[in-house]
């Protein structure tokens, strides 16, 4: 998918430094600036964190008249979490990139091969402020969510495990947030090509003893093998937020109305609110 931003009308003042965005299925960005002013400018992303670590530092260079490029490529680790994009020029201050449009093709429907020892995502796109951010996932092993159907009261969810294999006592577990070790397990068969996976998961236990207004449960693919436990997770494609795109309809069990979502990191969870009465 292509998309673009808008700013909002400044009036005469200076157009903010923009970065239009090409994305590629190895995880690679390139980044092509425009109101940058000179040469010798830097590209800077910075990770939102507690403990941020080290700055990723792009130099910018001449790639048309009033464009400057950068180009961060997919062996240039990145570790996991939210990077906000900055311009800075020599020893001045740092801007904020704007984003312009965002090319982002390479990433739709993106199938690692059968070798793959996990996934390395990185999504270019604008945060609240409208601010450029490029949103970094590392995940090895990698459970991938595909198709999810809906029961009555169960939901069943097919996907596709990465860098390492699923056992024949695999399982899902859901853990409950704040639960004090709770947790409800479910088979999970294989399903389809190599890697598939499938499980369905009732939802009348992730009720039983509901005693707050809400309840929300983790799921986690216990692999049978040494990959261990993989959070479940949709990451291969273009969509950085899903939780506001995947919105799936609540079923009410008992004293609970259960409904899956992405949490803000794209990983699969289940939520249970209390009925109101």
């Amino acid at each position: 998918m292509t998309t673009t931003a808008e700013s909002p009308d400044t009036g005469n003042a200076p157009a903010a430094p923009r970065a239009h965005c090409i994305a590629d299925s190895a995880g690679g960005v390139t980044f092509d600036v425009t109101g940058a002013g000179q040469p010798g400018a830097t590209l800077v992303l910075r990770r939102r964190a507690a403990d941020p670590g080290a700055d990723v530092l792009l130099p910018l260079t001449p790639a048309a008249e009033g464009v400057l490029r950068a180009v961060l490529p997919s062996t240039v680790g990145l570790p996991e979490g939210l990077w906000d994009a900055h311009l800075r020029l020599g020893e001045g201050a740092e801007q904020r990139l704007e984003p312009g449009v965002r090319d982002l093709r390479a990433l739709v429907d993106r199938e690692p091969g059968p070798d793959a020892d996990g996934v390395a995502v990185r999504i270019p796109h604008a945060d609240g402020s409208g601010a450029l951010v490029v949103r970094s996932w590392l995940r090895r092993p990698h459970a991938e969510t595909g198709t999810i159907n809906f029961g009555a009261d169960t939901v069943t969810v097919h996907g596709r495990l990465y860098g390492t294999t699923l056992g024949p006592s695999a399982v899902v577990e859901a853990r409950r947030r704040g639960g004090g070790g709770r947790v409800h397990r479910v088979p999970a068969t294989a399903d389809g090509e190599s890697g598939g996976f499938t499980f369905t998961l009732p939802y009348a236990p992730l009720c039983d003893g509901l005693d707050a207004k809400e309840w929300l449960w983790d799921l986690w693919l216990l692999t049978g093998t040494e990959g261990g436990a993989v959070r479940l997770a949709r990451l291969l494609d273009d969509v950085p937020m899903k939780q506001v795109i995947f919105v799936y309809p609540g079923s009410t069990v008992g004293p609970g109305v259960v409904r899956p979502y992405y949490t803000g990191t794209n990983d699969l969870s289940v939520r249970v609110d209390a009925v109101r009465k």
